[in-house]
């Protein structure tokens, strides 16, 4: 929890700077804007408001998420960083909107703009500022894993392009006596709804599930299987409850030879050094037996990963186990999602192994890529 408590500081101490930052810069684009009949400059700080207010969300949004979990939540509030992101990227493109209806406003009823000296060197000096607290926040953001803060940072980066394309607008009309403001402010209007539109859609897919992050899941897997009673870990699921926060489940080999006891302290010590190196709380451990007493059985296990493995779309095979008593085949599948039908590419491989053993039924089943398939999760 600590480590969490320093987290949400830094996020809240960030976006408070920015809010300081956006509503300087707000007040004086406008007032250099108005004075100036600026278009652009205007646009620009309704944008630094609209940056303001993203920062004044993240900090709400922090500190919602931050709340413990409860009955109502028993997974915690983290995901609403996730909704505050969603809201910056909204609002982000919501000024874009405003911004492009008054430039093509400006553009049917033009107005001569009037720059000064103290309007460009304010202009100026605002686009040193936003370069500067865009790339900070954006590391920030980065460093403590806050969607928030990275989109607040790119959106600050952007702020500083559209400052100096003010700029360049009045040395034109300034040097040439032609006005670019209305159509520069169009422009400026459209990158700004094209930065909260992909804002919007990698917050959204976020919510929607993701796929949890490869190298994540990979070092997991190795996490497990340092243990030398285990010999594989297989079908590995993680749920995200926020950023950096994950529930998961995972399937673990391990000899047909061990007792319940000891089964029960290999899970348990399992789940505490995957929680201990990584923060992942395992909530489930499901177990795989392996053939351990009969050599027909480990050559049954090569033989049918041969059968199986001749088709390239067939990723992985675990679970295996021959149980001669009941005449059975049991394993486990992963097909990969680039077949142009799974089921089928499932069905075809389990007749193959069908064909190769008559005497014996085949209990199979077409398991999900959840995370990192390349490295197959086993003991070497």
């Amino acid at each position: 929890m600590k480590g969490q408590t320093g987290r949400d500081k830094t996020i809240i101490r960030t976006s408070v700077v920015g809010i300081l930052a956006n509503v300087f810069l707000a007040a004086f684009k406008a007032v250099v804007g108005l004075t100036s009949h600026s278009i652009a400059i205007v646009m620009d700080a309704v944008n630094n408001l609209s940056d303001a207010a993203s920062s004044v969300i993240t900090i709400v949004g922090t500190k919602l998420a931050g709340k413990e979990a409860d009955r109502k939540h028993p997974f915690g509030y983290g995901r609403i960083e996730y909704l505050s992101a969603m809201l910056i990227s909204m609002l982000v493109l919501y000024a874009g909107v405003t911004a492009f209806v008054e430039s093509v406003k400006k553009i049917i009823h033009p107005e001569t703009p009037d720059y000064g000296a103290a309007a460009l060197i304010i202009v100026a000096v605002a686009v040193a500022v936003k370069i500067v607290l865009g790339r900070y926040v954006k590391r920030v953001g980065e460093k403590v894993n806050s969607d928030s803060l990275i989109n607040s940072g790119e959106d600050a980066t952007l702020d500083s392009v559209i400052s100096a394309s003010t700029l360049a607008a009045a040395a034109i009309y300034l040097i040439f006596h032609i006005s670019l403001e209305a159509w520069l402010g169009a422009a400026i209007a459209l990158v700004i709804i094209k930065s909260g539109v992909e804002m919007l859609r990698d917050t959204l897919s976020k919510i929607l599930g993701e796929r949890a992050d490869a190298q994540l899941a990979l070092d997991i897997k190795k996490t497990i299987c340092v243990f030398p009673e285990i010999s594989g870990a297989y079908d590995l699921v993680l749920h995200n409850y926020g950023p950096d926060s994950y529930h998961g489940s995972v399937h673990i080999e391990v000899p047909d030879t061990l007792s319940a006891d000891e089964l029960d302290k290999l899970i348990r010590k399992v789940s505490v050094e995957v929680y201990r190196k990584h923060s992942v709380i395992l909530t489930a451990v499901g177990v795989y037996s392996i053939n351990t007493k009969d050599p027909e059985a480990a050559a049954a296990r090569e033989n049918v990963r041969q059968i199986v493995k001749s088709n390239p779309y067939v990723l992985q095979m675990h679970g295996f186990y021959l149980d001669k008593e009941e005449k059975t085949l049991r394993f486990d599948l992963v097909v990969s999602f680039d077949a142009k039908d799974r089921r089928e590419v499932f069905r075809e491989v389990c007749e193959k192994v069908q064909k190769e053993y008559p005497d014996y039924t085949v209990q199979a089943a077409m398991d999900m890529d959840f995370s990192e398939i390349s490295g197959s999760g086993e003991n070497e």
